[in-house]
């Protein structure tokens, strides 16, 4: 199967972590799908993504404790496979899975994903479950030197057969049950294993490998970052998306540090394969870690982050509970002049960065429509120019520029530059013609 066949663009949707933690219900799902099937889905936000935990039926019970709570009480089938909590998510019961969920997620014409650590839990190699379809057992796949630094669940999966049939038994119980996308978290890097070979390189081919047998079109992202440069070509074959930062969350020095990562990474955004600057923080976040509040991002800043993700081409997934939303947030985030940098055929490239301002271009191979983002870094207003030639080639600095800024919408005419007094933290935009 032609993993770049079903992620033309960058995957668009939500996600649960920003705003549940490890708490989301079913209820809270079904919610939030309902509202981006009314007001998001026209503008191309799709996938509605459970997050990490939803087997954990005691999970935020001990959340001043622990995150994630060791040896907690998890469901799991007896092939050793996590499955949803159905205290959490009732229709899982009987053995279905997320199945139900899937399927009304589907009935709103959205799809539907999950969050998996890497590997295999511990819980599955005590009890030496067997392997679905395989003639071996749980424990013997596993390998207990490989594990997460953050999260008590899992061992790490061996890369031999009866590892490999581990995976295809479980990316085949989530294809039944109709999922689109795989967050798989602790294997796009682990700061744990720099001395010695980290196992997640080879589980990242298994799961690949997996997803190829079971037929379904489902979208493979890696997470935490940040992913290593020298690894681009193997994240570019095996996944569609991977994380170039770890966990990002609304805080400026954040949102600025993700600018010399955009520009480590341009050149290995293609179709099927995005480099991932992860979710935006928008709106109300922090409900689940006892810390519910607005975004820390002036609304500068927000425009700013839309822009870069959008300029740079790195996939969308709202961390916000979107039933909250404002109508300035949702304004962000249906501005189509934005949204439509991330469409495909388009290019990009940052033309320069200082720590004080940096700009990029991102144009349409078909039309040769150029769009222009001044990106101000300092911390107080600044005027921000660029000069023609640097724009395309056959522009010689006589033309007269119209110019279309996408966030305000005011139009202006400008010769030999693209120049505007950006705000603190802020950007300007513009869509250019001659």
């Amino acid at each position: 199967m032609d993993k770049n066949r079903f992620a033309v663009t960058p995957p668009m949707g939500w996600n649960s972590y920003d705003y549940y933690d490890t708490t989301v219900t079913e209820e809270q799902v079904k919610a939030n799908a309902e509202y981006m099937a009314a007001h998001l889905k026209e503008y191309g936000w799709e996938y509605v993504v459970v997050d990490i935990q939803w087997y954990a039926n005691d999970a935020g019970t001990r959340r001043q404790e622990f995150q994630y709570i060791p040896f907690g009480d998890q469901e799991m089938d007896e092939y050793g496979r996590f499955l949803p909590s159905p205290r959490r998510f009732p229709s899982s019961a009987g053995g279905k899975g997320f199945g139900p969920l899937a399927n009304y997620v589907h009935s709103l014409g959205l799809k539907f994903g999950i969050h998996i650590m890497r590997g295999i839990p511990r819980k599955a190699a005590q009890m030496h479950c067997p392997i679905e379809g395989y003639a071996d057992t749980a424990d013997n796949a596993a390998d207990p030197s490989s594990i997460c630094g953050w999260n008590p669940d899992m061992y790490g999966v061996r890369a031999i057969q009866a590892g490999q049939a581990y995976y295809d038994s479980l990316i085949r119980l989530y294809a039944g049950w109709g999922v689109d996308f795989i967050k798989c978290d602790d294997i796009c890097d682990s700061w744990m294993y720099r001395q010695v070979p980290f196992s997640g390189w080879e589980e990242t081919r298994m799961i690949h490998r997996a997803i190829e047998k079971a037929g379904r079109p489902i979208v493979l992202s890696l997470s935490p970052g940040p992913a290593q440069i020298e690894r681009a070509w193997e994240y570019g074959r095996y996944a569609n998306m991977w994380r170039i930062t770890d966990d990002f969350w609304d805080n400026w020095d954040l949102l600025k540090a993700m600018f010399p990562r955009c520009e480590l990474w341009q050149d290995h955004v293609k179709r099927g394969c995005y480099p991932d600057c992860d979710m935006l923080p928008l709106g109300r976040v922090g409900k689940g870690f006892g810390a519910e509040r607005s975004t820390g991002f002036t609304r500068e800043e927000q425009k700013t982050m839309m822009t870069l993700w959008c300029m740079f081409g790195s996939p969308l997934m709202i961390g916000a509970e979107l039933t909250l939303l404002d109508d300035w947030t949702l304004s962000l985030l249906t501005n189509r002049d934005i949204l439509k940098l991330l469409g495909e055929g388009r290019q990009r490239c940052q033309i320069r960065r200082t720590d004080a301002q940096a700009v990029w271009k991102n144009w349409d191979e078909k039309t040769e429509e150029i769009c222009l983002a001044l990106f101000n870094l300092a911390d107080e207003a600044q005027t921000i120019s660029v000069d023609v030639q640097e724009l395309a080639e056959g522009y010689d600095g006589k033309e007269t520029l119209v110019l279309t800024e996408l966030w305000d919408r005011q139009e202006s005419r400008q010769q030999g530059r693209v120049e505007a007094k950006v705000p603190a933290h802020g950007v300007k935009v513009f869509r250019i013609r001659p």
